[in-house]
């Protein structure tokens, strides 16, 4: 049988080259030619793209749910979930994140990749017995990282963990492009000899590596591959459908897919990406970057807005030599929303500070307090007693035992603006935006597609464009490289 393909042209291609602004009226015309093509799932919903469609775009990430869910009657759908995240940033109440996955499912989402950033396999629970109850697919996800402490043993751990759990497949990702051909060989065997569920394997090309760790897990054992149209491919994105498809051909693991109708949407996404220019990532080819700092490149753009913020550009190349102290002292969480944002914002705070920890963000206190789940190694314990003082206070349960239920709470906020329940749901994951959305709803609704996408263009123009992830302190040129060889130096 065949490798088959998800392909993210509709939510992590955009969200990893065009900061997640696509919106729904652009994906419509392809649906039809997409769902004709024969995929395993198309990823259309989840990570950053709920919130971006409430916060950006004056969108309903719920209608755009039930609008692709019409156009794609044959291809299953398919959304990201961070687990105890739900699409936030923060745990919610278990209220939350179960009524979050039945009103989903509901609306049409079909496949649920559920993950979460420490690997805490508590924090997968409810999400993946509401997944189970709501008759979805529940895909359990691994985050893969490079660390001490991560190996295939702990991923197989992991997997057994959600297996008992009901997960009805498995998800090596990687949500960096860390993952070269050997590691994702050895990992997805190792994986191969201890679950009989398929296995799908997520990654980004932004090291140059995707196509080759593709390639090796699937002849490992791999069932399912991420990759996304062609001019939606590489950079920070996923490898091209085209490409894999013509690779497997003749093959045992021939796709079966024809790359015909493939480069037909591909055409049709050439034109919708030009469209999204000032949102584009700026990061083209490789960035060997990122095997050295191992940032995802969404948090690279924040650590350097945050320096240049505080006119300390020049102290890059100190902030990198930073992190990995951090990282470790923070027990080497997979570097993902929200951990990688934790363990950058700190190094930046230790670095300007010019003492370590003397400030720390309220949510790495929590993260400290074990609000975040069980690290993979433990937190360094003078570095917790400086953060956090009273190591009373630390907890050890399953974070979310410790939310009081939210729902009830959020429809007495948000009243009469809110006409359903996923509405509430809305409110209940992003108050300040969601609010603005209803308002702007009931005052008659948003402008016209064309007219917001405008003033958004226009709001980014009239801002310092964010740099690419090699852009100089000084001169806009190279910086990450410089600092990953004065690292690599010292």
């Amino acid at each position: 049988m065949g490798v088959k393909i998800t392909d993210t042209v509709l939510r992590d291609a955009h969200q990893s080259l065009l900061a997640t602004r696509m919106r729904t009226e652009d994906m419509l015309p392809a649906l039809e030619q997409l769902d004709a093509i024969g995929y395993h799932s198309l990823e259309i919903w989840g990570g950053a793209t709920f919130d971006t469609a409430l916060r950006f775009l004056k969108e309903d990430p719920w209608e755009r749910l039930r609008l692709l869910k019409q156009g794609l009657k044959r291809t299953p759908t398919q959304m990201l979930l961070r687990g105890q995240n739900a699409v936030g940033y923060r745990h919610y109440a278990d209220d939350v994140v179960t009524r979050f996955v039945w009103k989903a499912r509901e609306n049409g989402m079909d496949i649920f990749r559920i993950f979460d950033a420490l690997n805490d396999p508590r924090n997968f629970e409810t999400a993946m017995r509401a997944c189970k109850d709501a008759g979805g697919h529940a895909q359990g996800t691994i985050c893969f990282t490079i660390s001490p402490v991560f190996t295939p043993d702990t991923a197989v751990e992991t997997a057994r963990a959600l297996i008992d759990m009901g997960a009805d497949s498995i998800c090596l990702k990687d949500m960096a492009g860390l993952m070269d051909p050997m590691s994702a060989f050895e990992i997805v065997g190792r994986l191969r000899q201890e679950v009989n569920v398929p296995i799908a394997v997520h990654t980004h090309c932004t090291s140059g590596m995707a196509e080759m760790a593709c390639l090796k897990a699937i002849e490992a054992g791999a069932d399912i591959i991420d990759c996304a149209v062609s001019s939606m491919a590489q950079a920070t994105s996923q490898p091209p459908t085209e490409t894999m498809v013509a690779v497997l051909r003749d093959t045992r693991w021939d796709t079966g897919l024809d790359v015909a109708k493939i480069n037909a949407v591909a055409d049709y996404f050439t034109g919708v990406r030009q469209k999204y220019a000032a949102f584009e990532s700026h990061t083209f080819g490789v960035d060997s970057g990122v095997l050295i700092h191992q940032m995802p490149g969404g948090m690279i753009s924040n650590m350097v807005n945050q320096l240049r913020e505080q006119n300390a550009l020049q102290r890059l190349p100190d902030v990198l030599e930073e992190m990995p102290h951090v990282r470790e002292d923070m027990g080497y969480p997979p570097l993902v929303t929200p951990t990688s944002q934790l363990v950058g914002t700190q190094a930046v705070m230790n670095v300007l500070m010019g003492e370590r920890y003397k400030l720390v963000s309220r949510e790495v206190r929590q993260y400290f307090l074990g609000y975040y789940g069980l690290t993979p190694a433990p937190v360094s314990k003078e570095v917790q007693e400086k953060v956090v003082g009273d190591l009373s206070q630390v907890i050890k349960d399953r974070p979310a035992d410790n939310l009081p239920p939210e729902l009830d709470q959020a429809q007495q906020e948000i009243g009469e603006l809110a006409c359903c329940e996923e509405d509430v749901i809305s409110y209940a994951l992003f108050p300040q935006p969601a609010r603005e959305f209803f308002d702007l709803r009931a005052k008659g609704g948003p402008p016209e597609p064309a007219v917001v996408a405008a003033i958004v263009a226009a709001a980014q123009a009239a801002e310092p464009p964010p740099p690419p992830p090699l852009s100089a302190p000084s001169d806009g040129k190279n910086a990450w490289r410089l600092a990953g060889r004065q690292r690599l130096m010292r």
